[in-house]
């Protein structure tokens, strides 16, 4: 019992004493207004204006998306986008609702009944939002920096294309299905669905959208101060209002909604109880907190490399978790870093995070007061200026750079991109990121091994394939690169293929430059140290860095190797080592057939 408290105190300890060393700031935008001036307040409330504009109805189409009803998305949006930039590293970042965490809060859910969904959505973003926040104290978003650049490129570039095929049925006046509306979870099931209705297509949607790009693209390239995403907005709007007044035009608008339907919604535990109930969700939580953590760290530095900016991931992630968890007592849907939003107030001139609360509290004036005319807003109208937004994340330059670096970086963009086309998005991550790192293992698990000798003047040198060994019965083998356990079979089959010379009797594996060893390349070495004294042969390490030996100690291989076979690396004269190594060599043969001389490096002193 005492060795169980001693054993927990360590283990407290040990948590209090990181979290200690990696303390997050608390309140992160008090730093983010030095220097701030009215110019700047009027590009955020710019940049505001514009968000907000996008966001709100962006929030209905992802709540629907999901199937819920609208008020969750706006809600989503309004909160995150407020609560978010108070602990936020990152000052361009927008939160709330997105396609990719829509997509897979649908599919996680579609199982439930529809009573269900309401009743356990509060608990479950209350969940990803704890993940999140526990996550970010732990510095867990720093493992998102192994996901390679590659891989982001191809998300954001198919999540691109897939909100843009998003749009397609809104900006041909399609109306779909129900059951085909909630099929449509890949990028050909969405087109499947869209075009299998064309012949509902309307014409008058097709003109108001092009209208609509135009406006877009011509205030863009003249007027690109302004906020023009909002300017297009309400000239649009008014203009469909006027032709439906009085040239009878009729098109797919947003619903309608009031005060009333805006009643928060605690997070209630089941009658089955708490531990069920986690049960039933945390697997859900996990996906979704992972997806979200990857998503933020995404934008936010895809916008911080443009300014010069450095965010701090671990630091965004906790604005990603406080976000949800406010979200989960307000009524809202899980909130990530949106791809769209955040390049519209990127594009739009944004200075601070002030510009996010701002779009927030836009959000829920137009809750307040706009629910009940949204009606006036066709849906063909946003969907054109959404496609605007998207194209804009589609960065030529970076996809080719992943297409023409390396083939690794190329055929991971290309299974990123086409996953995200025909997969779910959490599959499509969760497989570019797979694949990315299969790649890297299989590069990195290529030691680079070659023979040395030493030279007339006692320097170490590659052996050439021409000149015979100095000592035939012994060969010096210089190792380099990692030695985990993708690595241990070729190092072995290596080092037994050097063995196949029959006047060899000794190996020294000289490992100053290999790294990371692990319980699968000891074994491997172990193996090899047993097979080669079944042919009377000694295996010498030379070089060994204090890492190396420890994982050796540790693992009882020094019994194993002998305590006389393993010399540790010098760092003032590297290749002292190695000759210590020769001498213990010869008294294994029973010879003094060379004199071994060596020199200091860097220096030309003998030793």
């Amino acid at each position: 019992m005492r060795r169980f408290r001693w054993l927990l105190r360590r283990l407290f300890g040990g948590a209090r004493e990181f979290v200690r060393e990696n303390a997050i700031d608390p309140l992160p935008i008090r730093h983010g207004f030095r220097g701030y001036k009215l110019s700047d307040l009027r590009a955020d409330a710019g940049a505001g204006l514009n968000v907000a504009l996008l966001a709100f109805p962006q929030g209905m189409a992802y709540a629907a998306i999901a199937d819920l009803p609208i008020k969750y998305g706006i809600v989503s949006g309004a909160i995150a986008a407020i609560v978010a930039p108070l602990f936020a590293g990152s000052r361009h970042t927008i939160l709330g609702p997105t396609n990719a965490t829509s997509f897979m809060l649908f599919a996680s859910i579609a199982s439930f009944a529809a009573a269900d969904r309401l009743f356990y959505l509060p608990l479950l973003v209350l969940f990803i939002g704890l993940l999140l926040t526990i996550g970010a104290f732990f510095r867990v978003a720093e493992l998102v920096q192994y996901v390679s650049r590659s891989v982001v490129v191809g998300y954001i570039t198919g999540a691109a294309v897939l909100i843009i095929a998003n749009q397609l049925d809104h900006l041909l006046g399609i109306q779909l299905p129900e059951e085909a509306a909630a099929a449509t979870k890949t990028f050909f099931t969405i087109l499947q669905g869209t075009f299998s209705s064309i012949e509902t297509a309307q014409w008058k949607a097709v003109i108001l959208a092009s209208a609509t790009f135009l406006l877009w693209y011509f205030l863009n390239r003249r007027l690109a101060r302004l906020p023009v995403f909002a300017i297009t907005l309400v000239i649009m709007s008014v203009t469909y209002e006027l032709l439906h007044r009085y040239a009878g035009w009729n098109l797919a608008t947003f619903a309608s909604f009031s005060i009333a339907d805006l009643a928060p919604k605690m997070p209630q535990i089941s009658p089955r109880g708490f531990f069920s109930d986690v049960s039933l969700l945390i697997g859900i939580a996990f996906s979704i907190a992972f997806l979200a953590a990857l998503e933020n760290s995404v934008m936010s530095k895809s916008l911080a490399s443009r300014v010069g900016d450095r965010p701090d991931v671990n630091q965004d992630m906790l604005s990603v978790g406080i976000a949800n968890i406010t979200a989960s007592v307000t009524g809202g849907m899980p909130a990530s870093g949106s791809l769209t939003r955040s390049a519209l107030n990127f594009s739009s001139g944004s200075v601070s995070g002030l510009s996010s609360i701002i779009s927030g509290l836009l959000c829920i004036g137009g809750l307040l007061v706009l629910g009940d005319y949204m009606d006036h807003v066709p849906k063909c109208v946003i969907a054109m200026l959404v496609v605007c937004i998207a194209t804009s994340v589609i960065n030529r330059h970076h996809i080719r750079i992943s297409l023409y670096a390396t083939t690794q970086d190329a055929a991971v963009l290309i299974t990123t991109f086409v996953s995200a086309l025909v997969m779910p998005l959490n599959i499509a991550i969760f497989l570019g990121v797979g694949i990315s790192i299969i790649l890297y293992l299989r590069a990195a698990s290529q030691p680079y091994l070659t023979e040395y000798e030493f030279s007339e003047q006692g320097e170490l040198r590659e052996a050439g394939e021409k000149r015979a060994r100095p000592i035939p019965a012994i060969s010096i083998v210089h190792v380099e690169g990692d030695l985990f356990f993708g690595a241990a079979e070729l190092f072995r089959t290596q080092i037994q293929k050097t063995s196949l010379d029959p006047d060899l009797r000794v190996i020294i594996l000289r490992l100053k430059n290999a790294r990371h060893l692990d319980a699968t390349s000891v074994v491997a070495l172990e193996e090899m140290v047993h097979f080669l004294r079944k042919l009377d042969r000694h295996v010498i390490i030379s070089g060994a860095t204090k890492d190396v030996y420890r994982v050796l100690k540790n693992a009882g291989s020094v019994e194993v190797i002998g305590r006389r076979n393993i010399f540790l690396n010098h760092p003032r004269n590297p290749n002292l080592s190695t000759r210590h190594a020769l001498i213990r060599a010869q008294e294994l043969l029973g010879t003094t057939e060379a004199d071994i001389r060596i020199f200091y490096d860097p220096n030309t002193q003998k030793k």
